[in-house]
């Protein structure tokens, strides 16, 4: 939809909406736009500013997206930090690289990374520990 300012031969101004730029020509070229106050059909588009929306300002204590808004998602950040800091991100490999490292075929070390439903259902039906994280990977957050 778009609307345009119109006015006619007589300088009555009025706005109407239309589906399409196309819309509007083949309405205007079928005589099918008239003026709201007289009836003219000798119709123009007129100069129309956008409706822009100032920049909305942070206001006086307002915290940016980019900072933990309460205690909570501080804990959550920290919790991130240390378990990104201290394991391996292993990605889609998880269940894999898991299931390899309880029945001892690579060594035992601190992962975190992605897994199907059915894989993580499948490594706790198995009895290997694992634990879903309350955050998305680094990688697939913007």
């Amino acid at each position: 939809m778009i609307r345009y300012a119109l006015s006619c031969a007589d300088d009555h101004s009025f706005e109407s909406w239309f589906q399409s730029a196309e819309a509007f020509d083949r309405l205007l070229v079928a005589g099918m736009i008239s003026c709201t106050v007289c009836g003219s059909t000798s119709v123009t588009k007129t100069l129309m500013a956008p409706a822009v929306r100032p920049a909305r300002k942070a206001a006086a204590g307002e915290a940016p997206l980019s900072k933990p808004a309460s205690k909570a998602e501080e804990a959550l950040a920290a919790m991130r930090r240390q378990i990104e800091q201290n394991s391996d991100y292993v990605g889609l490999n998880f269940a894999a690289e898991a299931r390899a490292m309880h029945e001892g075929e690579a060594p035992e070390r601190s992962i975190y990374g992605e897994a199907r439903v059915e894989d993580a259902k499948r490594l706790i039906k198995d009895g290997i520990p694992v634990a879903p994280l309350p955050f998305m990977p680094a990688r697939k957050t913007n």
